[in-house]
């Protein structure tokens, strides 16, 4: 997964993988069958480990603003200084892959639509605590809270300072609760 993280997916070479998996092409051709599997495989963690980062900071249990301002306080330190130069592998993938390839399309596809659905069930239920603005719509607010964050990403490979993303993220929040 870092390999692909830190190069593309095309910039990506066989003896690449075979050095950062320590495996003799044999292996990993085993192991993993081609690049492109090893790829996808890559990606379904990526994409996991970012699911069940989203469950702790949505968990029904704890208070859906709090866990809204988790949310973007997470993206806002992965997208500031040199974590946002590191880039997300999910939007390098998109730019790179998701128009080109049907299967990566799918799996970025499905992760903005899981994203989307945690974010509105999270504004769903501040909505029905009472902690939503008048005439926020919890689909629609999620909609533009996943494009806000993966612009964040975008706009991270600059490296913004953290103070500017996290005034942007607070602005946001501010027109969505009371």
């Amino acid at each position: 997964m870092e390999v692909f993280w830190s190069r593309g997916y095309h910039a990506t070479a066989l003896p690449d993988l075979l050095r950062a998996t320590r495996l003799s092409r044999g292996s990993l051709y085993a192991a993993f069958g081609d690049k492109h599997s090893l790829f996808l495989r890559a990606l379904d963690r990526y994409i996991a480990d970012a699911l069940r980062r989203m469950e702790g900071e949505f968990d029904p249990r704890n208070d859906p603003v709090v866990g809204l301002r988790a949310y973007l306080a997470g993206y806002v330190e992965r997208t500031s200084g040199s974590n946002g130069r590191r880039g997300c592998l999910l939007v390098a993938t998109a730019m790179e892959l998701a128009g080109q390839d049907a299967e990566v399309g799918r799996r970025v596809a499905g992760f903005f639509k899981a994203m989307e659905a945690k974010v509105t069930d999270a504004l769903s239920r501040a909505k029905a605590a009472g902690k939503l603005a008048d005439g926020v719509e919890p689909a629609i607010a999620a909609s533009i809270l996943v494009c806000f964050v993966e612009g964040l990403r975008v706009v991270g490979k600059t490296a913004p300072a953290r103070i500017a993303s996290q005034a942007a993220a607070d602005a946001l929040v501010g027109r969505f609760v009371k």
